[in-house]
């Protein structure tokens, strides 16, 4: 007898993964090796795939993984698919951080229909410039939390925005540099999860990452929980394939940039060295509409994929 269930894979080590299977109100997990052609590189299962489970009491291997659904978005790394929200999360102090691979996570998640959400950390440190740094992205359009694990400051706001968004089998990844205090972080918000940490190296201001694989846990009860996934550290994520997206896409990845899209002198304005009589982008950037910081951001991410194209162009 086969007989066939949809479900999402969690879990993935050696060849074997595991499936949550959603049945009205009932959840269960299964594991299981994937079918012969779901082990090749480029039909590889992710952390995250909605999949379809057969399984067939007459064979051998009675459980296997025989179709991956069409994903609505996918990371190279770390490999995980299907998400809803990413946690992007730096520490206002030790590390400092680099505001410019905090946009470039903006802009994949973005590209990707992946809401961004930005957490600093460490506000104990310096409050000031945590809720200086939080601002600075909520002007910009997104979501944005200034916390601190060790006084709990901020946790409770966070904890009630991932309780009202993430539901009934909606996906997130927290994401983060080695030494912001993600793990910490999440420890906080999430006991049940004791996820490893590492102590901070005093000489490079940076700490050991922790995680060794992708693993997507369960926050909450029954159909109705969440789903989390745990990752590597920001240098990890999808940086390989940074020229995955368009150079004319770029813009559109800066959601406060929008609103004057269309509305430059000239309709292939870039947006780069134009002055603000020609540039919509850049006179918003005069009278404080645009950060300076994200306007830095987007030239030179935009400076790095136009020099991609080129070499590309070049090569063919």
């Amino acid at each position: 007898m086969i007989k066939e269930l949809k479900g999402k894979v969690v879990k993935g080590l050696g060849g074997l993964y595991v499936t949550r299977i959603v049945d009205g109100d009932a959840v269960s997990y299964l594991s299981s090796h994937a079918k012969g052609n779901l082990k090749r590189d480029d039909e590889k299962i992710l952390i995250g795939d909605e999949v379809v489970v057969t399984l067939d009491e007459d064979t051998p291997d009675s459980v296997v993984i025989s179709e991956i659904l069409p994903r609505r978005n996918s990371l190279i790394r770390p490999p995980l698919s299907n998400l809803d929200y990413l946690f992007i999360v730096f520490a206002a102090k030790k590390p400092s951080p680099i505001l410019e691979t905090v946009d470039k996570l903006i802009a994949i998640a973005e590209h990707n229909c992946i809401e961004p959400v930005i957490v600093v950390t460490k506000e104990d440190m310096d409050k000031g410039l945590a809720d200086e740094y939080a601002e600075l992205y909520r002007r910009a359009g997104l979501f944005a939390f200034s916390t601190s694990s060790k006084s709990l400051s901020g946790t409770d706001s966070l904890s009630r925005f991932i309780s009202e968004n993430l539901r009934k089998g909606r996906s997130a990844a927290f994401a983060g540099a080695s030494g912001v205090g993600k793990s910490t972080l999440m420890n906080t918000l999430f006991p049940r999860l004791t996820l490893a940490t590492a102590e901070i190296s005093q000489k490079i201001e940076r700490g050991r990452h922790t995680t060794r694989h992708v693993e997507i846990f369960e926050i909450g009860e029954g159909a109705d929980a969440g789903l989390l996934a745990d990752t590597p550290g920001f240098s990890l994520i999808d940086f390989e394939r940074f020229d995955f997206f368009e150079l004319d896409d770029l813009a559109d990845t800066f959601r406060e940039l929008r609103p004057y899209l269309g509305k430059c002198r000239y309709s292939d304005c870039s947006h780069v060295g134009e002055g603000s009589g020609e540039c919509a982008v850049m006179r918003a950037a005069m009278t404080g509409e645009i950060a300076e910081s994200r306007l830095e951001s987007y030239r030179s991410i935009y400076k790095t994929l136009k020099q991609k194209s080129q070499d590309y162009s070049k090569i063919k």
